[in-house]
């Protein structure tokens, strides 16, 4: 294995690993998970929740450091486009076009030694 098939491992270890955490934090909060990496042409939907009166599409981001920058910086206008095309096809394929939807970002921290740092921004864009 070379070192960037290593590097694209662990990227997508620690991106699983906050989704983890995301995850079982909404949950917590008693949002009811639908659906979970969906996949369409317009692009992916990390978690899709629903809190019983709306559907609320949740983007995690996770880093193990700030040196390029922290989390929530990557979700910029043209991710947050990418995003709402994604929604709205899965809306449309799951039948639930009148729904009102609600765009989150869920951003962990984890940087080596220290407990990691999660953030929810609810209505991000």
């Amino acid at each position: 294995m070379t070192g960037t098939d290593e590097l694209a491992r662990h990227r997508r270890d620690l991106g699983a690993w906050g989704e983890d955490i995301a995850l079982g934090y909404l949950r917590e909060r008693g949002l009811v998970l639908l659906a979970r990496n969906w996949r369409c042409r317009e692009g992916e939907l990390d978690l899709v929740f629903t809190d019983r009166t709306r559907i609320i599409v949740c983007e995690v981001k996770t880093r193990s450091g700030t040196e390029f920058g922290l989390p929530t910086e990557t979700v910029t206008e043209e991710k947050a486009g990418r995003i709402r095309r994604a929604a709205q096809r899965w809306l449309r394929e799951f039948r639930l076009g009148w729904c009102p939807v609600r765009y989150d970002v869920v951003t962990i921290l984890a940087e080596p030694g220290t407990r990691p740092q999660l953030q929810h921004i609810e209505a991000a864009f």
